[in-house]
């Protein structure tokens, strides 16, 4: 099925695997690639040399195309850049909008630029920078995420910009895919679809407490870093809605001292990240220091799986799956299932 989409990445499916912190390592991005959809490292949990080394295990898996997620106000977001364009990387994706100048880095060096964002508005301004495309999320997607529905968002973003644009948000199945061509979409992006495959390396046991999840027990919280951000309800997700302020700050800290090691970001790396975080949001300083909190939470459950003392991010859709597919089955039902409903509809002229 050839999109808007599959010409500029290269890519013989309009699928993306989008760049999930702690969960879009190289297994998970190359089986991807090799499906024939486009995978996407997760660098904002990485170091650099983490990084470069993710980029080099990709490309010694899989001759495919593939791309890298990173937050464009990151300290070292421009040393990152230049791992993409030293790696060869086909895609650069942004979790906020990328500045000018860092598009036209890119592009100069050929590298496709394809911002995510919530809101018209938002789509507009990097469409007027220069961005190849960009992926639309609805309030139905996982992580932070807005209040808009996709099926409202989508068709206003189409309507707005000149680029191909990829839908997200309540996305799982072939027939989502077709519902998005019909919108305008050039091909949907999928986080927790491809979460829950035999390709992630996310442990089963958080694996199987995201299949028993009905969608009543995938809610928006606050409690977590101050802004809305969709996740599985847990004991500690409740726990942390009950906390005080000064108990949530105590134990956020303390787990920015921890990713702190881990990125080897300094302290004022840290502190600069959550400024730029705050800017343009009515957040309070404790929020700010509250953000701090959220790499360490999902890693505790992504990473170590420790459901009870992580979070899980997750999108509506994790309420109606109940299957761990490889990537390459998952995006072949996928485009059997599109054919499948676009001949249907074809039947009822």
């Amino acid at each position: 099925m050839e999109t808007a989409l599959t010409r500029l990445a290269g890519i013989r499916h309009p699928i993306v695997q989008t760049g999930m912190g702690w969960v879009a390592g190289p297994r998970l991005v190359s089986a991807t690639a090799d499906a024939g959809a486009l995978g996407i490292l997760a660098s904002a949990t990485m170091t650099l040399d983490r990084l470069r080394d993710a980029i080099a295990e990709v490309r010694s898996r899989t001759d495919a195309p593939f791309g890298v997620n990173l937050r464009a106000d990151a300290a070292d977001a421009g040393d990152r850049v230049r791992l993409i364009i030293d790696g060869g990387v086909r895609v650069a994706s942004f979790a906020l909008a990328p500045s000018p100048e860092l598009i036209a880095e890119l592009k100069e060096a050929g590298v496709v630029v394809i911002p995510s964002v919530g809101a018209r508005r938002h789509a507009e301004k990097v469409a007027a920078w220069g961005a190849d495309a960009v992926i639309v999320q609805g309030g139905e997607g996982g992580g932070h995420t807005g209040e808009v529905a996709t099926s409202v968002l989508l068709p206003q973003v189409v309507d707005a910009v000149r680029i191909p644009v990829v839908a997200a948000g309540g996305f799982f199945d072939g027939r989502g895919l077709v519902a998005a061509l019909a919108y305008g979409a050039a091909g949907v992006a999928m986080g927790t679809r491809f979460l829950l495959t035999s390709d992630s390396t996310v442990p089963n046991a958080v694996k199987a407490r995201y299949l028993a999840a009905t969608v009543g027990d995938v809610t928006v919280t606050r409690a977590v870093d101050g802004l809305p951000h969709r996740m599985l309800r847990t004991d500690l997700v409740a726990a942390l809605e009950r906390s005080g302020r000064a108990r949530s700050l105590l134990h956020a800290i303390r787990r920015a001292a921890g990713f702190r090691k881990l990125s080897g970001l300094t302290w004022r790396q840290m502190v600069r990240d959550g400024l730029a975080l705050r800017h343009g949001k009515e957040l309070s300083w404790s929020q700010v220091l509250l953000a701090a909190n959220t790499p360490m939470l999902l890693r505790s459950a992504m990473v170590d799986g420790r459901a009870d003392l992580g979070v899980m991010a997750s999108g509506q859709v994790a309420g109606v799956l109940d299957d761990l597919p490889s990537c390459a089955e998952l995006v072949g039902r996928i485009m059997k299932e599109a054919e499948e409903t676009r001949d249907r509809l074809l039947a009822l002229k």
